[in-house]
């Protein structure tokens, strides 16, 4: 049994998944985003797939799913802690934890919350 575990370190959502070539597997399947608050502002994402070839899509899917958390939450922003991928049997799922904020949180890993969604949108990509 084959298992990948891979740390993603950067916000993945301008990436365009709707690219697909012969070294490219298409995601199949969006299965599901579950999200557990844990302290305060601070909330964490497991985020599962089957298809594709690479960790990308799976932390792409817990970052759209973190982006529409904090619109729901009435923020604005968030900004990326760390995304866990793993692999196994074909499913992808991503670990990852957000902060959740009403203003531009410091660091360099932060999004917009509006422009992350709409790129989810436009690539397919489920929020919720």
């Amino acid at each position: 049994m084959l298992r990948a575990a891979v740390i993603i370190c950067l916000p993945l959502a301008a990436c365009d998944l709707a690219q697909t070539g012969p070294d490219i597997v298409a995601v199949s399947d969006y299965l599901g985003i579950q999200t557990s608050l844990l302290d305060g502002d601070l909330v964490q994402f497991g985020a599962r797939l089957r298809g594709g070839d690479s960790p990308e899509p799976a932390a792409e899917y817990a970052e759209c799913a973190a982006a529409q958390y904090a619109l729901i939450r009435g923020y604005g922003f968030a900004r990326h802690l760390r995304t866990n991928v793993t692999e196994e049997a074909g499913i992808w799922t991503a670990d990852a934890v957000y902060t959740i904020s009403p203003s531009l949180p410091p660091g360099l890993r932060t999004i917009d919350a509006e422009v992350v969604v709409a790129a989810c949108a436009e690539n397919g990509i489920p929020t919720v």
